[in-house]
């Protein structure tokens, strides 16, 4: 058999290599604490499950969606409105994606043309820059570099690379970095980005997980960011609905009609029952999306203030589902510290290197354990002695 030979840009993915590694370590009877995958444990609020149970219970339901739900658009405009002060057309301005990890492997393909040059940040989500080698983009990495608050600084980008660039993708809070980005980096960007003409599509998943007392808007709140680009939002974390796949792409009205005829090409749009699911999350009481930041800010301190003390000083997340830490000095690769906390403490984590170049020398911990468990992850790496 043959195959395409972009799949050679693929080796196996680094969630699939940990889970092969807590399969093994629980197929020998030993204790797994998994803090890898970002997958939530936090359930929908009721007034969401009992939404999509009404809907499932319709028979009509279950033909091809094709489109978007007219009440669905509109309570996403209502959402933008509410949340962020960012007014959007329905009809033009908004399409659904299944899941943002679905428009992320595929927006590029409605941008790009194979060489095409496109701007990802490093380190990064590892769709942002394998949606764009799917499409046969070249990419160039935009270090987000601790010195600098992990915020991309523009200056840094060559001319001749700038001018290149037709694509440029960012995101924050980040993942992994957990950081959030100044006023001026949004202002900073538009302009750059209309400089050299490049669209920008800014991923805005974690807006409700801020912690601390600080909050977090939209990219598309700064003035001429709907002339460059678009935002994706997903309900995956904020609502508890990662399994359900509900994502959104909101913004410039190309580009959105762009990725829209993309996807009528690909599938045939969302599940009935979860566009009623998601007018009910958008809709209804907002209050689940508080009890969610709470759960995972008092995760995150127990984690970081565990780690602290028993000597690896790790220190609390500003925002986002992940703790993103140094690894202890005595390591000088991300994988293999990865690899012997999986096998002396039984605690899995990613390592830096999965998220691009600028990754290594850390490691993510994903904060979808309850309470409890992140105290016994704690107690198990202080007794493994793997610190010492």
């Amino acid at each position: 058999m043959k195959f395409a030979k972009r799949m050679e840009q693929f080796g196996e993915g680094v969630f699939s290599a940990l889970m092969e590694l807590k399969d093994r370590r629980l197929s020998e009877g030993k204790n797994v604490i998994d803090m890898s995958v970002g997958a939530p444990n936090i359930p929908p609020a009721d007034h969401i499950i009992d939404a999509l149970v009404e809907a499932s219970k319709d028979k009509r339901n279950y033909i091809y969606a094709i489109k978007d739900l007219e009440e669905l658009k509109e309570a996403v405009a209502l959402w933008y409105r509410r949340r962020y002060q960012v007014e959007l057309d329905p009809d033009t301005e908004i399409v659904s994606l299944l899941g943002s990890q679905d428009g992320l492997a595929h927006i590029a393909l409605s941008i790009l043309d194979e060489g095409d040059l496109m701007l990802v940040p490093d380190p990064c989500y590892p769709v942002f820059a394998d949606g764009p080698r799917i499409a046969g983009a070249e990419l160039y990495f935009m270090p987000q570099r601790k010195e600098k608050g992990y915020v991309i600084d523009l200056s840094e980008i060559p001319e001749e690379t700038a001018r290149r660039a037709r694509f440029m993708l960012i995101s924050y809070p980040n993942n992994p970095t957990t950081v959030l980005a100044p006023d001026s980096f949004y202002e900073e960007a538009i302009a750059f980005a209309k400089k050299y003409d490049i669209i920008v599509l800014h991923d805005n998943a974690y807006s409700e997980l801020v912690f601390d007392g600080a909050s977090c808007g939209s990219f598309l709140q700064y003035p001429g960011a709907k002339e460059v680009g678009v935002e994706f939002n997903s309900l995956s974390k904020t609502y508890g609905l990662a399994g359900a796949r509900i994502g959104f792409c909101l913004g410039n009205r190309e580009v959105v009609k762009n990725l829209a005829m993309l996807k009528s090409n690909m599938d045939y749009g969302m599940f009935l029952p979860i566009q009623k699911a998601a007018v009910a999350a958008l809709t209804g009481d907002q209050s689940c999306v508080e009890t969610t930041r709470a759960a995972y800010e008092r995760r995150r301190d127990l984690l970081c203030d565990g780690l602290s003390s028993i000597g690896w000083k790790v220190e609390r997340c500003p925002a986002t589902m992940f703790v993103w830490a140094d690894i202890p000095e005595k390591y000088d690769s991300s994988e293999a510290f990865v690899k012997e906390l999986a096998e002396k403490a039984g605690v899995i984590a990613t390592p830096g290197s999965a998220f691009g170049p600028s990754g290594e020398g850390h490691v993510r911990f994903a904060l979808v354990q309850d309470e409890d468990k992140i105290n016994e992850a704690v107690a198990a790496i202080k007794e493994s002695r793997i610190l010492e």
